[in-house]
């Protein structure tokens, strides 16, 4: 799979602030003057740099056209909105201040770009210069609040117009269910109490009631301000606990309170938006087979502003085993959670996320919906785990317990860790109660330093014994590489098929899958290099699961930013990776970068797949030589009803095309271009819709993923 390279731009550096002199002698003014001088030396001499720069980039503009002829599909997306050099020029201009300011200098921020420009080549420095002049927001974090503020005015506002528009579409439903909204309430702020109040009865479907249980309150102000708005609204109802149970105890006596179809879960000092109801029950109506609904959210900062919006992944049911995606906004059958036997004591701080695995291991995940819009306010006060993951300690703990219950309500041979203090992500640690025989399978040709250093390190790092190596030899010539082979080929578990047919990367591991031995089998690049040694234990014990198909590894470049996070289908038109040259220690949007999830699709690269699951999909399409065999065979085993899975914890190094040279060059255009072509028909329809991605966040190739899309590719009520 062929991606440009694109990177998050960072602003690490401070800028050390000028400070006016107070000295008063002669010879301090002397040397502060030539210490003045010395500085404009150095900016003359960094004018010529940037001048210089501004001539490469011309001259990259003037060779690419020269190579290529016509703009290739994949160049030229970004370029279709550059339209020229002078364009791009201007961007550059408009951004250095901010590249200045955060690098520290002009010539830290003109090397920068020389180093994008030598990397990346003119589309990439589009791309990034378009991302730091608009601050649309970066792959490892949220938007800018000014940036969000500006997409909600535009795309998530509520005007009469529409609050209209959205009661007929409620007219029109011919199920129009009641919803029980449980809140539990211990001591709560007087205005924020109020406030969630107020967003309830402000709602535009008005079939509800608010169900709120006072968890023996010591401040005489909670009572006082419930028992107000229960007297103004006969849809609020009361129960005030005489002993404090903690928040299971008083979330059971609120829902003991629940006569509606559904249960909305709110917490006392958060706020939904006037159509969250009335958009959970038009997906009601349109997913009737749904149990379970949930949504995306954000936060309220400490001015009341809306900030950090999560759009979440349609239901992904392995990510959620890493983090409680379900809530917030979540929203609940009654008869299930009833089924379920509603929140259990001694799991306060986690009794949602372990509410809802119970009522998932009895629905199902098919009755699991998402609705793509943000219908929960999640307010940051302190203490709360809007703020931080690591406020509530005792959340964790009860949320791994949660999760080690399911496993084992499930009979899956696992463990629960937690592998990062500053973030609430988990990993689930598949167990192997059998080590089966799994096939790795390496295509080279020459690049005996890479193949060589790629299979030393399998055998000096791999923990995972039960292996066979099989390497392709695509036709080899250097007498140093055939040597090489001849002597692998004396150690046991080591073969070597010749076959000096055309390069096509389908073809070599179809042949190789054919005389595999192993029941599970491993296509790996040559270029790859072993990090973590339980990688294939990783991968394997993955692979195993009932109903996984492709199992994905974690690769990182030589610099240590990393090359795959896993594959995000339609990004620029087909496919692109997640979280591309995200730094090492940095967790990505919402921590995805570091929680194994399912995907449609992960690089072959480094990929596990059980042999006859390879061969119930037919293995790699040869006629898709180079680019895209993998995000096509992935959705195949998707169509087949497979899940495939990327997880973070097989870490391997990848040293990307080493020995195959650019998909750009002019011999390889109109094969690459033959690809895609084909890609945008076999698939049609799946390309504009990853379920591991969000209709708000961007396809676009001038931004990186997880930047919010405008307008999104979803209407604000669809």
């Amino acid at each position: 799979m062929q991606h440009d390279d694109k990177t998050t731009v960072r602003h690490d550096a401070d800028r050390e602030p000028v400070r006016a002199g107070d000295g008063s002698s002669s010879f301090d003014w002397q040397a502060r003057c030539g210490a003045l001088e010395k500085k404009l030396k150095a900016a003359q001499s960094d004018a010529r740099e940037l001048s210089s720069l501004r001539n490469r980039v011309l001259q990259l503009e003037i060779e690419r056209a020269a190579l290529l002829g016509s703009a290739s599909w994949k160049l030229s997306a970004p370029l279709r909105q550059a339209a020229s050099v002078v364009k791009a020029l201007r961007l550059a201009a408009a951004t250095l201040s901010r590249q200045v300011e955060a690098r520290g200098g002009i010539v830290p921020a003109v090397k920068y770009y020389q180093s994008v420009l030598g990397r990346e080549g003119m589309p990439g420095m589009v791309a990034r210069l378009r991302r730091l002049k608009s601050g649309a927001g970066f792959a490892d974090g949220p938007p800018r609040d000014e940036v969000y503020h500006e997409w909600i005015e535009r795309y998530d506002s509520i005007t009469p117009e529409k609050r209209r528009e959205l009661l007929t579409r409620i007219e029109r439903l011919e199920r129009q269910p009641k919803f029980s909204i449980v809140v539990p309430v211990y001591n709560s702020d007087e205005r924020f109490l109020r406030e969630m109040i107020a967003s309830v009865r402000d709602q535009i479907y008005t079939d509800w009631e608010l169900c709120i249980a006072d968890d023996a309150s010591t401040d005489a102000r909670v009572r006082d301000v419930l028992t107000e708005a229960a007297a103004s609204d006969r849809r609020i109802k009361l129960v005030f606990r005489e002993t404090n149970g903690h928040i299971s105890e008083a979330s059971n006596s609120a829902l003991a309170l629940a006569t509606g179809d559904y249960v909305v879960l709110l917490d006392h000092d958060d706020i939904i938006p006037p159509h969250a109801l009335a958009l959970v029950a038009l997906y009601i109506d349109r997913h009737p087979e749904g149990r379970m609904f949930y949504s995306d959210e954000d936060k309220l900062n400490e001015k009341g502003q809306r900030t950090t919006p999560y759009f979440k992944s349609d239901w992904n049911p392995q990510m959620f085993l890493t983090q409680n995606m379900f809530s917030h906004l979540g929203v609940f059958e009654t008869a299930l959670v009833r089924e379920a036997g509603g929140f259990r004591r001694g799991y306060e701080g986690s009794q949602d996320y372990d509410l809802a695995l119970r009522c998932v291991d009895i629905a199902g995940h098919d009755q699991v919906v998402h609705i793509p819009h943000v219908l929960y306010h999640w307010r940051i006060v302190p203490g709360s785990t809007a703020g931080s993951g690591s406020e509530k300690p005792y959340a964790l703990v009860a949320a791994m317990r949660a999760l080690e219950d399911h496993l084992e309500r499930n009979g899956i041979d696992a463990t629960v860790e937690h592998p990062y203090e500053a973030l609430g992500t988990l990993r689930v640690r598949y167990g192997l109660k059998t080590h089966p025989l799994v096939s790795i399978i390496i295509p080279t040709r020459d690049g005996l330093a890479l193949t060589k250093q790629c299979i030393d390190s399998v055998l000096g790092k791999t923990l995972y014994r039960e292996y066979e190596i099989i390497v392709v030899d695509n036709g080899s010539v250097k007498p140093e590489t055939l040597a090489y082979f001849d002597e692998i080929t004396r150690t046991k578990g080591i073969r070597v098929i010749r076959d000096d047919s055309p390069f096509n990367f389908s073809a070599l591991n179809n042949r190789a899958v054919r005389e595999a031995r192993g029941e599970f089998v491993c296509l790996l690049n040559n270029d790859i290099e072993v990090i973590s040694p339980d990688w294939l234990n990783e991968m394997v014990g993955i692979a195993v699961q009932p109903g996984v198909g492709a199992v994905g590894a974690c690769l990182w470049y030589p610099n240590d930013t990393l090359q795959h996070g896993g594959v995000l289908i339609g990004l620029g038109g087909v496919a692109g990776h997640m979280h591309h040259m995200l730094q090492r220690g940095q967790f990505g949007y919402f921590g995805r970068a570091v929680a194994m999830q399912n995907l449609w699709a992960v690089t072959a690269a480094c990929l596990v797949v059980k042999k006859s699951v390879y061969e119930e999909v037919g293995g790699l399409n040869e006629e898709l030589a180079v680019a895209f065999n993998d995000v096509d065979f992935c959705l195949r085993l998707v169509k087949a009803g497979y899940r495939n899975v990327w997880t973070p914890h097989a870490e391997l190094y990848h040293h990307e095309s080493a020995t195959r040279g650019s998909d750009m060059d002019a011999d390889k255009y109109q094969r690459f271009v033959g690809e895609v072509r084909w890609m945008e028909k076999e698939w049609e329809g799946w390309l504009e819709h990853d379920p591991a991605y969000n209709p708000n966040l961007s396809l676009n190739t001038n931004v990186l993923p997880f930047t919010l899309a405008s307008p999104p590719r979803v209407g604000q009520f669809e």
